[in-house]
């Protein structure tokens, strides 16, 4: 029997992942994925980008320094300043990576880098050197590969493993390359770079194109050993290769690509959960592996054939992937074991002190509605991590009012340390207008909604509503979330969460 060639699974989740629109997270955050993460089985981490921002550079030394397990990555560019500000946040990993990287297609080379092919070459073996002096894990990535002459290309590789390279990533850095090119690509490389064997080769896809997914196959087919990937497929533009359903394809089909990974599979629909809590971006229902509907079948045809053997219209089981077989029902008279035993099976890691707070929400909503199902649960969850309850401004109660031929009206009163304000305004197109500028009045922030969501957490007629919304401030975009059984007051608190990430970041 053929042995299985292992793939191994870099995600980038933290550092191009977080690149998406509105998906910026903060430290907490960060590291509440990054264990997922680990508790996922990726090989390499991603963790950052260290010279971006301070922030940034924190978030990627944390990782470095706390976890175990995963290699851990951080990106810089072809030149000192980058690489050893990488090295600084990495060298606490128990296994570190510096990532470096630098255009290579003519037209960014004409147009952005304003190099020759020499002088490319040149700063890609002084970076790769540079890199290779703090640790012996060395990464090289020529930008947009997909798009870079043949010949180039191979002299770019040869040079930089040459150098020290360890690993080649091959970026289709803006989604343009077809399954065909990808794979052919990548056997050109193997066929013509002569110390292509000294290096793993990677693939980095997005999906411009809806091809990211494909392209990586591809490239898995002609003998790429590593996929770099997003959770949900998250990142800039439209995204990028999407973590399950690569991870689920080799998986599925091992008897096609004869290749697996490490991942233990059960955790994709848990950390494809929190990763959407934290980013605000939420998957869409018919989202390969992970949506809502993506082992739901109504068709009659389809549901006799079901009933009769799964495999007539199923090719994965959905425990497999992390879906519960039923929506575990929790209720006022479950106790903090039970609720604790359900948290680390939807995929979080709370300390006690969150897991305590979740608790009392717990059990005051319990008190609301008959039935707790696991979204009621994450959405409690991710109430407490994105700080909804700990910011400066707080929500004390509120009225809103609305009606045919009335005018909105919205009373709020907030808590800010100790001191309670009170506002009452008539206006706007209804009560969640009405309460933004309430809002506004009370806490001096001038807020600009770019976007709003307003979804049910759970089932049933009591499921608790779920608002999540995007504001400007000052030409910064921040997210808001905030969860009730009442709509406009989950919308209260989303924007109040958004108003505390703006007094957090002008601090």
């Amino acid at each position: 029997m053929t042995e299985t060639r292992h793939i191994r699974i870099f995600d980038t989740t933290l550092r191009d992942g977080e690149q998406s629109p509105g998906a910026s997270m903060n430290l907490q955050e960060k590291l509440e994925i990054a264990q997922a993460l680990v508790d996922l089985g990726v090989d390499i981490i991603e963790a950052g980008f260290p010279i971006a921002s301070p922030g940034d550079f924190a978030a990627v030394s944390e990782i470095a320094k706390n976890f175990r397990g995963a290699t851990i990555c951080g990106l810089a560019r072809c030149n000192e300043a980058d690489i050893d500000r990488a090295w600084e946040a990495i060298k606490q990993a128990e296994r570190p990576r510096i990532h470096v990287f630098l255009a290579t297609s003519a037209i960014h080379r004409e147009f952005k880098l304003r190099m020759t092919r020499e002088e490319i070459i040149q700063r890609a073996v002084a970076g790769v050197q540079r890199a290779g002096q703090y640790c012996d894990d060395i990464e090289f990535s020529p930008e947009d590969a997909a798009r870079t002459e043949h010949d180039f290309l191979c002299q770019v590789v040869e040079a930089a493993i040459a150098a020290g390279a360890t690993t080649v990533n091959i970026p289709d850095t803006v989604g343009y390359a077809t399954p065909a090119e990808m794979g052919a690509r990548i056997a050109m490389l193997r066929n013509r770079v002569p110390n292509i064997d000294r290096a793993v080769i990677s693939v980095h896809c997005h999906n411009d194109l809806g091809l990211a997914v494909a392209n990586s196959l591809a490239a898995v087919e002609n003998g790429a050993g590593q996929v770099e990937c997003t959770i949900n497929g998250i990142g800039e533009r439209a995204g990028n290769c999407s973590l399950e359903e690569i991870v689920m394809t080799l998986k599925t089909r091992q008897d096609h690509f004869g290749c697996g990974t490490r991942i233990k599979t059960q955790r994709l629909v848990p950390t494809s959960r929190l990763v959407s809590s934290i980013t605000g971006l939420q998957v869409q229902r018919n989202k390969a592996i992970v949506g809502r509907n993506a082992f739901a079948h109504e068709a009659g045809i389809h549901q006799d054939g079901m009933l009769k053997e799964r495999s007539t219209y199923e090719i994965m089981r959905p425990e497999d992937v992390g879906f519960a077989r039923t929506d575990l029902v929790m209720g006022k008279h479950s106790g903090r074991a039970a609720l604790n035993d359900r948290v680390k099976a939807l995929g979080f890691h709370l300390s006690g002190e969150q897991l305590q707070k979740l608790f009392e929400e717990f059990k005051v909503l319990a008190d609301k509605k008959k039935e707790i199902y696991d979204g009621d649960i994450v959405a409690l969850i991710d109430h407490e991590l994105t700080g909804v309850q700990n910011g400066e401004w707080q929500l004390v109660a509120f009225e809103a009012d609305s009606g045919t031929g009335r005018t909105p009206r919205a009373k709020l009163t907030l808590r800010r340390n100790s001191q309670e304000f009170t506002e009452e305004l008539a206006t706007g197109d209804g009560p969640i207008d009405a309460a933004f500028f309430v809002v506004e009045k009370i806490t001096g922030v001038k807020l600009s909604c770019r976007a709003f969501e307003a979804r049910s957490a759970s089932i049933g007629r009591d499921a608790q509503a779920e608002a999540t919304l995007e504001v400007e401030h000052q030409g910064a975009i921040y997210r808001g979330r905030g969860v009730s059984t009442d709509t406009v007051e989950a919308t209260v608190k989303a924007i109040l969460n958004a108003v505390n990430r703006i007094s957090v970041a002008q601090q």
